[in-house]
């Protein structure tokens, strides 16, 4: 089922960032843009490697007026745990949400309910909360969040423009379309 186009569902959690712990709902991803990365698991393989990454763009994605938000079924304890023991992880910034009852996995639908994970998943959530991109890989396939840099960049672009739309590989100060007649098979 897609999310794109409706509004986050109510949660509360438990989150830990920069050396303390903290609760994080909703609210909370709202009046910004959020970026939420759901991945499997702490102390894993390929999940390290993707917020690592995420990490090294989160300078730009908070340029862009952008929050960054991972979450995992881990506990929040856990996450400062691994903090505090990976290479990797010791370099993040950003808030690692804690969903141990499933409550936002299950929100976003991205719950194996089987293993009680989460699915490698990427959410673009724009200031009053609605979905604007969603992403799901296999558990084998990590992403590149560099890839977030041109989508927040587009659907921002779109949100304050409204009427126009952002064609394939838009990159920003290139041209938009604006739907029309004029434009029917023309394209």
């Amino acid at each position: 089922m897609s999310l794109v186009n409706k509004e986050i569902l109510p949660f509360k959690a438990e989150a830990f960032q920069n050396g303390e712990f903290k609760t994080v709902t909703d609210e909370t991803l709202k009046g910004k843009w959020a970026v939420v990365c759901f991945y499997p698991a702490d102390f894993t393989f390929v999940c390290p490697t993707e917020l690592e990454d995420l990490q090294a763009e989160y300078a730009t994605l908070k340029e862009l007026g952008a929050e960054v938000y991972s979450v995992s079924t881990d506990t929040h304890f856990t996450h400062k745990a691994w903090h505090d023991h990976s290479d990797a992880i010791s370099k993040i910034e950003y808030t690692m949400i804690g969903d141990p009852t499933h409550t936002i996995s299950r929100n976003f639908d991205v719950l194996e309910e089987e293993d009680g994970l989460a699915q490698r998943a990427t959410f673009l959530i724009d200031p009053d909360g609605i979905v604007q991109t969603m992403e799901i890989n296999n558990g084998g396939i990590g992403r590149n969040a560099s890839q977030l840099i041109d989508k927040i960049k587009a659907a921002t672009y779109v949100r304050n423009h409204p009427g126009e739309v952002c064609p394939a590989k838009w990159q920003e100060g290139e041209e938009t379309l604006t739907p029309s007649l004029d434009l029917v098979g023309k394209i």
